[in-house]
């Protein structure tokens, strides 16, 4: 019986205690130090208020007990430096807040404790250069931004030593984007207004102009690529039929019917030709065909279907369930995807 009593007694006395400490004045202002536990009477939070604002150093924990938040505040509830931690103890974030948003320069940091980010924000809006690092700590991406809109030079980079350069205006591209690969070489180089391409965008490879397009705003309008046979020559998506091997050759037909054998691969034709507006349209043969050219059904001498294809091709093309579904999707006049 003793016993009993004294557990309701200390029992007691420790409620009193938390009561006691977590203060709340006449105007329900609180006031002192107040300690804040959930059910299982793990700590939430700890710090000191006065009149009802947060004052000098305020944490927050995980279930575990491990601290996930630190704030402290220079102005009482309103200006505090905020360093923010995981369950294993490994700093993540360090910055400020004023008013409850995120103000100043930020950094964040990965479980190594290497600076994977820096970010600006004023009064909780993104202003000025956010910078991502990698690994090795070199800078990975600088973007700015103003008013919460990425706004002047944009770089990232690509590779080692290979990067991405362009300009935002209110939010969007706007002017000359390039890229250069890692040697330096210019590969990408296109025109944005409005963040949408308008004008020439061009692709180079090893300094060679390869694909030259034309775009209005965001609609492509022409695409020439480069094919090589007497000579080099540019010849519009448009006016290519189909494009096979033969003989470790790369042949190509144009709308027209004529064919002219080039020195790219097939490989190289399907890159460079895009999948706007063709498929492979047999696989095992690589047979690459403007979806425009296709027909429809039609029989071998045997009476097995083929595709037909205009202008007329002169070979048979078999086609699987994928083929016939996108002959079918082509009859129809679905979009290609």
């Amino acid at each position: 019986m003793k016993k009993s009593t004294l557990a309701l007694v200390l029992l007691a006395g420790l409620s009193t205690a938390t009561f006691a400490q977590n203060k709340i004045d006449q105007q329900g202002r609180k006031q002192g130090h107040w300690l804040r536990t959930d059910r299982n009477g793990a700590k939430i939070y700890e710090g000191d208020f006065k009149d009802g604002l947060e004052v000098g150093t305020f944490n927050y924990y995980y279930p575990n007990g491990t601290l996930r938040i630190r704030n402290v505040f220079t102005k009482p509830g309103r200006y505090c430096s905020h360093e923010a931690f995981d369950e294993q103890g490994h700093l993540l974030a360090r910055g400020y807040y004023s008013q409850k948003n995120r103000d100043s320069i930020w950094n964040y940091y990965n479980e190594s404790g290497h600076l994977v980010k820096t970010a600006g924000y004023k009064m909780g809006i993104k202003q000025g250069a956010h910078i991502i690092y990698t690994s090795k700590g070199d800078t990975a991406e600088i973007t700015h931004w103003n008013n919460n809109h990425r706004e002047g030079r944009w770089w990232k980079r690509i590779g080692e030593k290979g990067y991405i350069t362009g300009h935002f205006k209110n939010g969007g591209l706007e002017g000359i984007l390039t890229e250069y690969d890692d040697e330096g070489r210019l590969i990408r180089k296109g025109s944005y207004k409005n963040g949408l391409k308008n004008g020439s965008y061009q692709y180079f490879d090893n300094k060679t102009l390869i694909v030259d397009e034309t775009w209005n705003a965001g609609a492509m309008s022409e695409r020439k690529v480069l094919i090589t046979h007497a000579k080099p020559e540019y010849i519009s998506v448009a006016n290519i039929a189909y494009v096979y091997p033969s003989r470790q050759k790369c042949i190509l037909v144009r709308m027209d019917g004529s064919t002219v054998q080039i020195a790219e691969s097939i490989e190289t034709m399907t890159s460079r030709i895009g999948d706007a507006d063709f498929s492979t349209i047999d696989k095992r043969n690589r047979i690459l065909a403007n979806t425009n050219c296709i027909r429809g059904f039609s029989h071998d001498e045997d009476g097995r279907e083929i595709i037909l294809l205009e202008p007329h091709a002169s070979f048979n093309v078999y086609p699987d369930a994928e083929m016939k579904k996108l002959v079918q999707s082509v009859l129809r006049g679905d979009e290609m995807e």
